[in-house]
């Protein structure tokens, strides 16, 4: 695979490190958790008990980088469908949950409800390009207090991929991991064979909350693999240049591998490199400017720098729609990052910056994904695929769509965008021809103009809406085992009677 863009060189990449060991150092992080601070007085770290900030010298910044854990796999229901980080792989997880809803692109937005997040689950579970399933929107008729809970649950229940949720707190996390726990056969079973990894946000500038804290802790504990993906924003929670908010960025991260190994050695860890920018006529973050790319970029190049695996928010955009704007920023900046070489980008699926979740868009950014891996797959240089022989055949103002060696490489060589499967059933149901299925639209529209007008002159938002519609009619994944959906559902239940006391 293509993975060689850089914007940092080593002299830069030490810099950002040595700046950041020196924020540690010297100012520290808050930790309003009186046992996180007890444990890295053990450890060695200078702990400011009254005002909760714990310095942290160099020394457990590079023992906990040696220490962690390099890589590690998410599995789902089903085990033989995995989620690899640290291996090289190209991982995409649709969004655990957005606060809005949008039913078609560029309608209103509403409250998400259960049935929204169950349609969001089953269509995760079918797109191919969406390794970890999320629910695209948060439940919003289901209680806070263990709203989290259910996610969880129904994700596990509606999809056999790897799925993500968001975690509330550690007493919601406690009847979770009850679920991963029940679907794996117990602790260890669940230890050697993680169904959850956790994903802890500092707030920038540098402090921790009380709630991901206990999340960090018990995962760790637990042995099982944390992420930190602190969200900076260049002028407003960190320095409007980027090498600063890169620095800042990096030693929260680092803080959170500390904390990490300090109640978890060799717990595996994640670099969730996620900075971005607040522009500065909106006073709003953006997930789609040019220097998210540019970030995305030189973070990569430090978590690659500690061997760690690399989130980044790349693959997003500030629009709305389904529009050129979207296509624009969300192509570009998620092509960087995958050049680059990191694991995983950002939630597949949100319209603007966290303002909604689409499926519509997630079924574009599932496309997106299979541009984009073309791209990395690059091509070959041979005898074969240098072809001479056969020019040499066809000769001058031949053509070479009878060739052998066409039908044996253009299927390999030559990406085709997926056809709208909804298009396809309609045909096939009014007993059209096979050849004329292949005629139908596609993602990206390469017909001629007379066809594609012809056809109603689709654009891309009309065929993912097309494809949603067939999506939710026909994908069914398997149920789990009644025994193990009843326990499943005890256990939401239990999180209902105790949590909403």
């Amino acid at each position: 695979m293509l993975n060689t863009l850089i914007v940092l060189s080593q002299h830069d990449i030490e810099a950002i490190h040595h700046t950041s060991l020196t924020i540690l150092r010297d100012l520290g992080v808050s930790l309003p958790s009186q046992e996180v601070l007890g444990a890295l007085v053990e450890a060695g770290a200078d702990v400011d008990l009254d005002h909760k900030v714990a310095r942290i010298p160099e020394r457990l910044v590079v023992e906990a980088i040696e220490r962690a854990g390099k890589r590690y796999i998410l599995y789902g229901r089903d085990p033989d469908r995995t989620a690899c980080f640290g291996y090289g792989d190209f991982v995409l997880v649709s969004s655990p949950g957005q606060f809005a809803w949008v039913d078609e692109d560029g309608n209103q937005r509403r409250s998400p409800t259960q049935e929204d997040a169950r349609a969001g689950i089953r269509a995760s579970d079918a797109l191919e390009h969406i390794d970890i399933a999320g629910a695209m929107g948060m439940a919003l008729d289901i209680p806070a207090e263990y709203r989290d809970v259910w996610m969880a649950a129904e994700s596990v229940k509606g999809s056999t991929k790897p799925t993500h949720v968001w975690v509330a707190n550690g007493r919601t996390l406690e009847y979770i991991l009850r679920i991963y726990e029940t679907v794996t056969g117990g602790r260890e079973a669940h230890r050697q064979r993680p169904m959850i990894a956790a994903f802890v946000e500092p707030i920038s500038p540098l402090c921790f909350s009380e709630t991901g804290l206990e999340i960090l802790s018990t995962c760790a504990r637990y042995g099982l693999p944390v992420g930190f993906g602190p969200m900076v924003q260049a002028g407003a929670t960190g320095p409007a240049t980027l090498a600063g908010t890169l620095a800042l960025e990096n030693a929260e991260i680092l803080a959170g591998i500390v904390l990490a190994q300090t109640f978890g050695p060799g717990v595996p860890v994640c670099y969730g490199g996620i900075p971005h920018i607040m522009d500065m006529r909106s006073s709003q973050i953006s997930f789609g400017s040019p220097e998210q790319g540019l970030m995305a970029i030189a973070m990569t190049q430090m978590a690659r720098h500690y061997g760690l695996p690399v989130y980044i928010n790349v693959g997003l955009s500030d629009s709305k729609r389904v529009d050129a704007q979207s296509g624009l920023e969300r192509g570009m900046t998620l092509l960087m990052g995958a050049l680059a070489g990191a694991d995983t980008f950002g939630h597949m699926g949100i319209l603007g910056a966290d303002q909604a979740g689409s499926l519509e868009q997630l079924i574009v950014d599932n496309e997106m994904a299979a541009y984009v891996k073309r791209v990395l797959r690059g091509f070959s240089v041979d005898e074969d695929t240098l072809a001479l022989d056969v020019i040499r055949k066809v000769g001058i103002g031949g053509n070479f769509l009878g060739e052998a060696h066409t039908r044996q490489h253009f299927r390999q060589e030559l990406w085709l965008p997926s056809a709208s499967p909804f298009d396809f059933t309609l045909r096939r149901r009014s007993g059209q021809a096979q050849d004329k299925l292949r005629a139908g639209p596609i993602a990206f529209d390469r017909r001629r103009w007379e066809e594609w007008w012809a056809d109603g002159a689709r654009t891309m938002a009309d065929w993912a809406r097309e494809r949603k519609v067939q999506v939710l009619a026909e994908h069914h994944p398997p149920p789990p085992e009644p025994e193990l959906a009843r326990e499943i559902d005890d256990i939401v239940a239990a999180a209902r009677r105790d949590l909403l006391k």
